[in-house]
């Protein structure tokens, strides 16, 4: 059997859960996730799992933050002025929005609180400070 290795193009079937239970992604119901080891194409503790896999071997891994979408920073979330948006935007918790600085950079941000007179706008990774737990099945390595 084939064992993953850098530089490998992989095919895995995955489940990704927080440590409670709670399902955040799946590749089940559909076509395997594939990638290229060693290119960064997914976060670092899922690709490091992966390696040294054998074709058809399924595993369980635990991915600390610093090894998925790193910890929270609080610095990324800021209280805007409503007046500061679009005035025909209606800001709801949970809506994704992007927002650009002054140099022209997009940061995607999401709706985190909607007061009166403010919204909160969060740029950090949904997934940002969560311990991920991945059920990793390799399905094919070329």
């Amino acid at each position: 059997m084939a064992e993953a290795k850098t530089g490998d193009r992989v095919k895995v079937h995955y489940r990704g859960t927080l440590k409670d239970g709670t399902e955040f992604d799946s590749s089940h119901g559909g076509d395997p996730l594939e990638f290229t080891l060693g290119e960064a194409m997914v976060i670092a503790g899922f690709e490091n799992a992966v390696v040294g896999m054998e074709e058809g071997e399924t595993k369980a891994v635990s991915i600390p933050p610093e090894d998925g979408y790193g910890p929270r920073v609080e610095e990324l979330v800021a209280v805007v002025q409503r007046s500061a948006l679009p005035a025909d935007l209606e800001p709801e918790v949970g809506m994704v929005l992007e927002a650009k600085s002054e140099n022209g950079e997009v940061t995607v941000v999401t709706v985190t609180d909607v007061a009166d007179d403010t919204v909160t706008l969060d740029a950090n990774h949904e997934l940002a400070g969560e311990e991920l737990i991945f059920e990793i099945q390799l399905v094919a390595v070329a």
